[in-house]
């Protein structure tokens, strides 16, 4: 695996309330396989991780603040986890243009757990196949995707997982995917919303 993302950047957004595992495992993951991970968040004061949505996890600083990168510094995108992160993220009219902008230009991108709540927000879903925590599905539904109950789902490099039990499988795809680079541009629900 090291070496696969030789000088591939990819972001990673998260903010407060992140899941913590869903934070470090992919990033250890795609550093690994020798990419050049972004922790952006809203600012970049320290973000507080959770284990469960419920307990304190650790702390993290992020390297960059969303209104300071362009989705152009970049090759892929890993949204993690966390019902709070999650919440937070899809509020934020940075967070949800670079995510259209990332998809537009048809670069790869790994979501886990809540992750996907970004994505029903930009309008991204619309006609894709993907899996997430339980309790989204039925907005992925009511924004035009298609939801699937599996480890593991890729639709023209959007990786998708539900939860923390399926890092392996999550780790391993985006490697996988994010090495294969751009995907042809799926547009049928990438209308500007921020």
């Amino acid at each position: 695996m090291a070496g696969q993302l030789d000088g591939l950047r990819v972001a990673i957004i998260a903010t407060n309330g992140v899941e913590q595992a869903e934070l470090e495992q992919p990033r250890q993951a795609i550093d690994e396989a020798g990419a050049r991970s972004t922790l952006i968040s809203l600012s970049t004061d320290a973000i507080q991780a959770m284990n469960s949505d419920i307990n304190k996890g650790d702390t993290f600083t992020p390297d960059k603040a969303i209104s300071d990168v362009s989705a152009d510094d970049f090759d892929a995108l890993v949204l993690p986890g966390g019902t709070i992160n999650a919440d937070q993220l899809r509020q934020s009219g940075d967070v949800v243009s670079f995510v259209q902008s990332i998809f537009a230009a048809g670069k790869p991108v790994g979501v886990i757990c809540h992750g996907p709540w970004t994505l029903v927000e930009a309008d991204l879903v619309r006609g894709r196949t993907l899996t997430s925590y339980p309790s989204l599905r039925t907005d992925i539904r009511n924004a035009g995707g298609h939801v699937v109950d599996e480890e593991v789902v890729v639709d023209n490099g959007l990786v998708s997982s539900r939860n923390p039990g399926d890092l392996d499988a999550f780790c391993a795809k985006i490697v996988e995917e994010f090495g294969e680079g751009s995907h042809s541009v799926h547009d049928e629900g990438a209308t500007a919303q921020a």
